[in-house]
């Protein structure tokens, strides 16, 4: 027992940060995240004219268009596995889910499959982002983690611009 009680004393103290620590603390992503109904799902975009961009943040709890909020993104393989990470909603899907496109701080300069936002209230650690525009994902609102922050006006616009050119997608910015 005490043998026990000493390696999860280990755990806690790795897993809890130490007081000025910049490390966030480990966080737990609702199972309904990561399967079933309101799983977060990477969908084919639509055809050209098939999509509106908007942008209408709010603080509300919902995902709205123009907001980073955090949800589980299934890998590539879509082999059930996946990463709680940022997502930039750009449009409406239905009543329950949101169009969004994924963030990385994985650099991609130069990969025109990337587009360059820089810095924001959505990573703690301040570190540069990058918008995957290549993949669409659909995002229901009980498969959010969290709000995270508005995107200004100005980098959605960019965004907004390069999924028209790319898809030839409407943007009400």
């Amino acid at each position: 027992m005490t043998r026990r009680r000493g390696l999860l004393g280990i755990l806690h103290s790795v897993l809890r940060p130490s007081a000025g620590s910049n490390r966030p603390l480990p966080t737990r992503v609702p199972r309904t995240a990561q399967r079933g109904s309101t799983a977060t799902v990477e969908v084919p975009p639509p055809g050209r004219g098939g999509l509106q961009i908007t942008y209408a943040p709010q603080r509300d709890g919902d995902p709205d268009a123009g907001e980073i909020v955090w949800t589980w993104v299934p890998y590539d393989e879509n082999d059930g596995r996946g990463k709680d990470r940022p997502v930039l909603v750009i449009a409406r899907h239905t009543q329950d889910r949101v169009y969004a496109v994924r963030l990385t701080s994985k650099a991609h300069e130069g990969d025109r499959d990337f587009l360059a936002l820089g810095t924001g209230e959505w990573d703690p650690q301040r570190r540069p982002s990058w918008v995957d525009i290549e993949q669409l994902y659909s995002v229901h609102r009980d498969g959010m983690r969290r709000e995270a922050s508005a995107l200004d006006l100005g980098r959605f616009g960019r965004v907004a611009r390069e999924l028209h050119r790319r898809y030839g997608w409407d943007a009400a910015t």
